[in-house]
């Protein structure tokens, strides 16, 4: 399929659905922002209160309009609430690959299956529709929450960038990064993090 950053995608299943984030957003994510600080302690540039939450917001339809990023708010449809966002980002269609990230959830529904669910879908929709070669994850070494999130829907630590970027408290900190490729996904991945998705419904 060709990608266009102004088609409104969905991705969905049973369980969660992904849709296009969106300026209007704001009031239902706000909780999260005002309540939850810590859920942005690792990386820079997060929503953390009222007014960052309006830059993040700007920032990531601004990017999506400049055909940069693809952000998505995610819904759980088992609690019928907005719960979080994540995206696509370093597009780069001639060489089929693509990164996830910009990834958050409210506090209780971490470890939930939310994630596994979003992946899952996001990672169907790169590989299968979209034809990406590359997947690409990364996270501050020192959020293992994160690290281990991803390493258990198989994707594989590929190096550390040091000294790369900075947390929320402008220190500098090492990024992991991570990757699935489509063999990998054709092989395995894909039917292993179906079956994890299974033991959604059941929390």
């Amino acid at each position: 399929m060709k990608f266009d950053f102004k088609e409104k995608y969905v991705l969905e299943n049973e369980y969660v659905k992904l849709q296009p984030l969106e300026n209007t957003d704001f009031e239902v994510l706000l909780e999260y922002s005002e309540n939850e600080p810590e859920i942005w302690e690792f990386n820079s540039g997060g929503a953390n209160g009222k007014e960052n939450l309006e830059k993040y917001i700007l920032n990531a339809t601004k990017n999506r309009e400049n055909e940069k990023e693809y952000p998505f708010i995610v819904f759980d449809k088992l609690s019928g609430k907005f719960v979080g966002s994540t995206r696509f980002y370093g597009i780069f269609l001639e060489m089929k690959t693509i990164e996830i990230g910009y990834t958050w959830y409210g506090k209780k529904y971490q470890g939930s299956g939310i994630n596994k669910n979003c992946k899952y879908l996001m990672l169907e929709f790169a590989f299968d529709k979209m034809e990406m070669e590359r997947v690409a994850f990364a996270a501050n070494s020192k959020n293992e929450r994160s690290l281990n999130a991803m390493k258990s829907i198989g994707c594989v630590v590929e190096g550390v960038l040091r000294n790369c970027s900075t947390d929320a408290k402008g220190e500098r900190i090492d990024a992991t990064r991570l990757s699935v490729l489509k063999t990998e996904w054709n092989e395995s991945v894909k039917d292993n993090l179906k079956k994890q998705t299974a033991n959604f419904a059941s929390r």
